[in-house]
Order: structure tokens, then C-alpha cells, then sequence
């Protein structure tokens, strides 16, 4: 087992009907009235839950930011670090999803540096965030783990880029996680959620076996979870047992439990990642572009993970487990509606393997992957043989 430190500070508050609880929460991060409210799109508002929200913060100062994108886009976001100066916030609520909270954790951070916050996401000097206004969460959308981790990952349309941050200043403080939400989302986005889940906790366990048999089970418990409730739970979101399971294994996927002890890969991230810079798929569907082919590229290294997986979390038998692992993965991600090739979308993907690889090798990405042996020319192929 490999020798790993863990702490995740923040309070998770699960369960319907739990607003009341809020000031009070609020209350014991900061003395101040002021708070700034961050959303995205209008949701909140069309199902009246910034109107519970503004009632039961009646006795706070509040100023809203509305407007964050899918993929928090960081100009976006630098008009939001304008108001906290201007109105001298210190707290800030993020209501929403996974791209509202990680622009929350920048947004907290940026509006305490006097530098470019830009240069701390491309790590362009050696300046890094050193103080952060606190911030809690109402999550309506299961999918990133964002409620209960301190990573972030911010989009620059611009530039065609998306860049990673995080670090213990930005754990939110409390995530209040209401699974009855669920039933206010459209088919895309639950898709879109459970596979986001499932490919959190395929980066941390699908590497080689370990020691670490806890740590194993519990992330081939998630997959299995997932793949018993994900037909049900998309035919019926209003289900509370089948969405409280989902909100669940997405918060459990990603708040830093499942990499205790094991490698870890994350190089389908890093890859994907930039077809939604470059094209701007979905987060959750250019990690179905590329995991299939990033497993089939370095097959020897991970055969043996592969056939236990396949096992396992399949229940698969017989000759070439491993390989019928990544074909049952694909039908699996397939009948969720999720497109599993490149080409699929409507992009021109003639260049991306090529422009890909130059940012891997401009940035020094040469060393991905558990056993930090996917170079360049592997991701270059990775993505030709997605398309």
C-alpha cells in the first residue's frame, strides 16, 4: 500500500428539506452579512431555489452573480473576482453544478491575489493562491465531486484552453446535497453526471492491482452502483433511493477517499480536457472519447486491471477478459447515449491529434499516466484512434 495523507474538511449536510440549516452555517464561516450568491444558467432560479435560498438568507446582505458557464470561462469568472472587490465580499454560496462550484474556488482565490490569476492557472511563475474567501455549496447536479474536493478546472475560450487549480484553501466549507433536485434536470445533464462519476473512479483504480483491497472494493462498489441504477435512474430522476445513490457514488468518486494508498492516472483528464477546449464537447463525453482508447494504447500495462475490472465489476468470463472489459465499457457508455467516437461530433478533428500532442510537449506533459509512460506520441494516437 503506498503511503498517502488524507483530510477533507468540508461538512456534507445530505438530504431533503435542509435549507433552514443554512444561516447558521454560514454564520460559523464568517462574521460577516455579506454574501455573494454565484449560478449559472437560470436553473435555480426557474425551479424556485434561489427563492428558498433568498428566504431563508432574509437577514444576510446578498448580491448576486448569475451567468457561469458549463465550462466556468474565466472572463466570466474575473467580472465576478471585480465584484467581490468592489463589494468587499466574504462568503460566497455557489448554487449549482460542478462548473459553478470549481469557478467558485477560483473566483475565492483570484479576489485575494493582486497578481494575474492567470499566470497561477498556467503556472506560468512560481505565484500561487495564498489566501481564499470562504465558500459553501448547494449542489444541484451530481456528477464532478466538486461539493467535497479542492480541484478546479477553469476554461479560456479565447486562448482554447482549460487549466486545473486547487490546494486545502479550497475545500468548501459545507456542501448542502439535496438528491430531490435530481428530478429538475434533463436527460443530458444525469447522463452526462453518472459518467462523469464513473470515469472519476476508473482514473483512481483502473492502473494494475494493489494491496489495497479496501480501496479497490470500494471503487468497484461505485461502478457496480452505478451500472445497477443508471438505465432507472435516467427513466425516473424523481426516484429519491435511486437519486440519493447517484448523488452519493458522484461525491464519494471524487472527494479524495479512492486514491488513498494506489496509483492513481488521470490521463484521460488531461486529454480530454483539451477536445473540450478545442471543441467544446461535455466534459463527461470527451472522457468517453478518449478512455476506451487510451486502455486499448497501453494495454500491456494495464491487461491485468483490465481483467480484474472485468471480473468483477462485469462479471465477465473466458478468454480475453480484458479486451471484453473495454468492449463492455463502450456499450455500456453507448447506452447511456454518450458517443464514444470523436467523429461523431460535429468538429473538425483533422488537426486535434497534432495540436494536442504540441501542448502536451510545449507544457512538458511527457511523462503521464500511473506509470508516467504515456508520451506525446502515445496521446497523439490516442486521439487519431478516437476519431
Amino acid at each position: 500500500m503506498l503511503n498517502f495523507e488524507y483530510n477533507n474538511p468540508t461538512k456534507i449536510v445530505f438530504g431533503k428539506n435542509q435549507l433552514e440549516k443554512l444561516p447558521a452555517y454560514i454564520k460559523s464561516a464568517t462574521d460577516s452579512k455579506k454574501v455573494l450568491i454565484a449560478f449559472g444558467g437560470g436553473s435555480a432560479e426557474k425551479i424556485g431555489l434561489l427563492d428558498q435560498i433568498r428566504a431563508v438568507l432574509s437577514d444576510f446582505d446578498l448580491i448576486e452573480f448569475g451567468g457561469i458557464e458549463a465550462n466556468p470561462e474565466y472572463e466570466t469568472l474575473m467580472q465576478a473576482v471585480e465584484v467581490c472587490k468592489r463589494e468587499k465580499i466574504e462568503f460566497i454560496l455557489a448554487v449549482g453544478g460542478g462548473s459553478v462550484i470549481d469557478g467558485v474556488k477560483f473566483i475565492s482565490g483570484a479576489a485575494k491575489y493582486e497578481g494575474n490569476p492567470w499566470h497561477v492557472l498556467t503556472r506560468e511563475t512560481d505565484d500561487i493562491f495564498t489566501e481564499a474567501i470562504p465558500f459553501g455549496t448547494i449542489l444541484t447536479i451530481p456528477a464532478t465531486g466538486s461539493e467535497a474536493n479542492s480541484g478546479a478546472v477553469i476554461s479560456r475560450q479565447e486562448l482554447k484552453e482549460k487549466r486545473s487549480m486547487g490546494g486545502p484553501l479550497f475545500f468548501p466549507q459545507f456542501s448542502f446535497i439535496d438528491p430531490s433536485l435530481l428530478a429538475s434536470l434533463p436527460e443530458r445533464q444525469i447522463a452526462n453526471g453518472i459518467v462523469d462519476a464513473f470515469m472519476h473512479t476508473l482514473e483512481q483504480y483502473l492502473t494494475h492491482p494493489t494491496d489495497n483491497l479496501l480501496q479497490e472494493r470500494e471503487a468497484e462498489a461505485i461502478l457496480m452502483t452505478l451500472i445497477e441504477i443508471a438505465p432507472k435512474v435516467i427513466k425516473d430522476p424523481s426516484n429519491y433511493v435511486l437519486a440519493s445513490n447517484l448523488f452519493r457514488c458522484a461525491t464519494h468518486a471524487l472527494n479524495g477517499n479512492l486514491r488513498c494508498g494506489v496509483p492513481t492516472d488521470w490521463a484521460t483528464h488531461a486529454i480530454g480536457h483539451e477536445l473540450t477546449a478545442l471543441h467544446g464537447i461535455d466534459h463527461a463525453r470527451t472522457l468517453s472519447i478518449i478512455m476506451p482508447r487510451l486502455w486499448e494504447e497501453m494495454f500491456e500495462q494495464k491487461k491485468e486491471k483490465l481483467a480484474q475490472y472485468g471480473q468483477r465489476v462485469w462479471n465477465l468470463s473466458g478468454d480475453d477478459v480484458a479486451k471484453q472489459a473495454i468492449a463492455q465499457t463502450e456499450e455500456f457508455l453507448r447506452s447511456l447515449g454518450i458517443k464514444t467516437k470523436l467523429s461523431e461530433y460535429p468538429v473538425d478533428s483533422s488537426e486535434t491529434a497534432a495540436i494536442v500532442r504540441k501542448r502536451f510537449e510545449e507544457r512538458n506533459w511527457i511523462e503521464l499516466g500511473e506509470n508516467k509512460s504515456i508520451r506525446p506520441e502515445n496521446v497523439e494516437r490516442i486521439v487519431n484512434n478516437s476519431i
